[in-house]
C-alpha cells in the first residue's frame, strides 16, 4: 500500500528550484561527463581532506586507544587527499584505470557464476552476457581511461538528472511517494 504526503507550499517551491539546479547541472555534466567526473573526484578528495583533518585531531586530543596509528592514517589520507586536490585528472586517471579492473573482476565473477551456478536457462545465458558486457567496457576503460572517466561521468550525470526531475514532480505535485518499509523488506 503506497502512502503519499502534501507538502507545504515553500518546501514545494524549493524542491522546484533545486530540482531545475540539479538539471542544469545534470545537462552540462552529460555534455561535458569527463569533466563532470573530473569534478567529483576533485571533490571526494577534499571531502577526504576534512576526513584526515577529523582523524588527525581525533588522535592527538581525544584519550583514544591506537592514537598513534589514527594520526598516522589521519596524516596518510591528508598527503593522498593533498595529491588529488592537486593532481585531480591524473587521480581521475587511477581512479578510472581502479573501475576498470573491477569490472574485469566483476565480469569474470559473473561468467563462473553462470558456467558453475545452479541457475539455468535465461538465468545462466543472462549471467554470461552481463559478464561478457563487464568484460568489454573493463577492457575499454583500461585501454582508454579517458573512455572510462567520461563513461563514469555519464552515469553519474544521468543519475542526477532523474533525481533532479523528480525533485521537480514532487515539488509540482506537493507529493512525495512513501513506500512502507514493509514492501522493501517483504515483512508484513
Amino acid at each position: 500500500m503506497n502512502t503519499s504526503t502534501k507538502s507545504e507550499g515553500w518546501v514545494r517551491a524549493v524542491e522546484i528550484g533545486l530540482g531545475i539546479i540539479v538539471v542544469i547541472l545534470a545537462i552540462y555534466a552529460l555534455k561535458y561527463p569527463g569533466d563532470a567526473f573530473v569534478s567529483l573526484v576533485r571533490i571526494l578528495g577534499i571531502i577526504l581532506f576534512i576526513v584526515g583533518i577529523d582523524r588527525l585531531i581525533t588522535g592527538i586530543f581525544l584519550p583514544i586507544r591506537g592514537r598513534g596509528a589514527t594520526i598516522g592514517l589521519g596524516v596518510l589520507v591528508l598527503i593522498f587527499a593533498g595529491l588529488v586536490i592537486a593532481f585531480p585528472v591524473f587521480a581521475t586517471l587511477i581512479i578510472t584505470v581502479f573501475i576498470g579492473i573491477a569490472l574485469l573482476f566483476a565480469g569474470a565473477a559473473s561468467i563462473v557464476q553462470g558456467f558453475s551456478g545452479k541457475e539455468s536457462g535465461w538465468k545462466k545465458a543472462f549471467l554470461i552476457g552481463v559478464g561478457a558486457l563487464l568484460i568489454v567496457i573493463g577492457v575499454m576503460v583500461l585501454v582508454s581511461p579517458v573512455f572510462g572517466a567520461e563513461f563514469a561521468g555519464i552515469v553519474v550525470a544521468t543519475g542526477l538528472l532523474i533525481a533532479g526531475i523528480e525533485m521537480i514532480v514532487a515539488g509540482a505535485t506537493g507529493k512525495r511517494l512513501n513506500i512502507p518499509a514493509e514492501s522493501l523488506t517483504g515483512k508484513k
